[in-house]
Parts: C-alpha cells; structure tokens; sequence
C-alpha cells in the first residue's frame, strides 16, 4: 500500500522520484498502532527536510498521514515514509521547495533474523547524517560483499576508522563488556538512538580502528528492521553468534515501549 499526501498513489505521481532521486525517507516498524522512536523518526524527518530541501516539515501533517495509512492495521509491519517533490527539476534542483510526504507500508519480519557476515571496504557514505534516498553506492559495495561471499558490507574511512554497514550501524562489545558505538560519520539510527538512552549495558561512543575488530569480544547491527542482531564474522575475524551483553541488548531494545500514532 502506498499514499501520497494521504491519497492513493499513481505512476504519474513517482515519475519525479524514480528518475530524479531526490529526496530523503525514514523506516519504522509498526506493532499493534505503536512504533518504538517515532518522535525520534519525526525529528529525523523534520531535521532532513531542512537539510534536503530547506524547508520545515509539517510534523503533525506527517503524522496525520502516517495515521490513515496505517489504520486498523493490527499485527507487525514495516512503513516507510519518503519526502520528495514531485514537481523538482534535474536542471534546477534548487527549486525542489515542496515537499510530499509518501508512505508506504509492507509486511513485517520476524526479529532479529540470524547473524550477519559483513566485508569491509574503505567508503564514506555521502552526507552521513542524512537519511537520503541515494543508494547506489551502499548497494553497489553491499553486491560485491554478497559476491565474495558475504552478507553485507562495513565501511571503512581512509583514516581506518570503522563506521558503519550498508544500511545499519555498527556496534562492538570490548572484552569488558562495555558497548562501543564507532566514533566516525555515521547515520545516527533511531535503534542505536534508543539503545544509547538506556546506556544498559554500558556504553561508550569512541574511535575503531580496523585493527582493533580482532580484539573485539563481539559485534552487533542495529536498525529498526533487525532491532539487535549478532554480527559473526567480518572479514576474517569470527565472533561467537551469541554473547550475554548482546541478549541483553535486545532485552533492553525489547522493553522499550512504543509510542502510539
């Protein structure tokens, strides 16, 4: 199912944004009415606009669209919601002043789905503080991890520094237990956000080297899509499948209440 600014779509209407690519989106997951994060996918959204388009998005008109898309679903889903403008030109980007407000809803999956295989490669998403809808290069370098073999890919900065996966963030637990969020540009997610908040267990936000992933305990993935999922091996390195401090993270992920629409 697909709406456009609370109307059913048409193919006229997603010209602009299959062919342009301008725009920005964000992804949440849908439990009974409720969604963990939401006010943090709202400011995402909001914070975005300003940053994509130069404009301030109506929050409560968002929401009221999320809303009717989403009414009298029961169950778990996936939504997504995109901002874009219909009437933008490739010649004049600087025109694109309008946004709309696409959502989209789609089955949900179970979580977290098993462990993840990830290959490293030195790449530094374009604006990584924005959730933008060009995917071309994640997807790219995630197609040449699946063809050596892997699930997924890590990023890498030229100064060593671990970031990032294709579409999720990274997290690593030190052989003390502690939670180490990778200092360097990432997109801060809203899970990462979330479990952040908690700092339980505890948690610290610091520089990752490459070299440092071997001496690593174990490492983790984070996205609404995933919630916590375990992380078994990257590049050459193995880590266990399960580990304590990861159960506790989705424990704490797991008890986090949603907010209802």
């Amino acid at each position: 199912m697909a709406e456009l600014n609370g109307n059913p779509v048409t193919l006229k209407d997603l010209e602009s944004l299959a062919l342009t690519n301008y725009g920005h989106f964000t992804s949440m997951r849908l439990e009974d009415g409720t969604v963990r994060g939401l006010s943090l996918h709202l400011d995402r959204l909001a914070r975005d606009c300003r940053a994509v388009f130069g404009v301030e998005l109506d929050r409560e008109r968002t929401l009221n669209y999320i809303r009717k898309a989403a009414d009298g679903l029961i169950g778990v889903a996936g939504l997504r919601v995109t901002v874009f403008d219909p009437a933008i030109d490739m010649g004049r980007p600087s025109g694109a002043k309008d946004p709309h407000i696409l959502v989209n809803l789609r089955p949900g999956s179970a979580m977290p789905p098993p462990p993840l295989t990830a290959k490293t490669f030195t790449f530094t998403r374009d604006n990584a503080q924005v959730k933008h809808i060009g995917l071309y290069p994640q997807l790219r370098i995630r197609r040449e991890a699946q063809l050596a073999g892997f699930d997924d890919a890590a990023f890498i900065e030229p100064d060593g520094r671990v970031s990032e996966g294709g579409t999720w963030n990274l997290g690593f637990v030190d052989r003390d237990g502690t939670v180490i969020w990778p200092d360097a540009p990432v997109l801060p997610g809203t899970t990462m956000l979330l479990l952040q908040s908690l700092n339980t267990p505890k948690q610290i936000t610091t520089p990752v080297q490459l070299a440092d992933i071997p001496n690593m305990a174990a490492a983790f993935a984070t996205n609404v899509t995933i919630g916590v999922r375990s992380v078994s091996k990257i590049d050459e390195v193995q880590f266990p499948q399960d580990h304590p401090v990861l159960a506790a993270l989705r424990d704490a992920y797991a008890g986090i209440p949603g907010e209802r629409l």
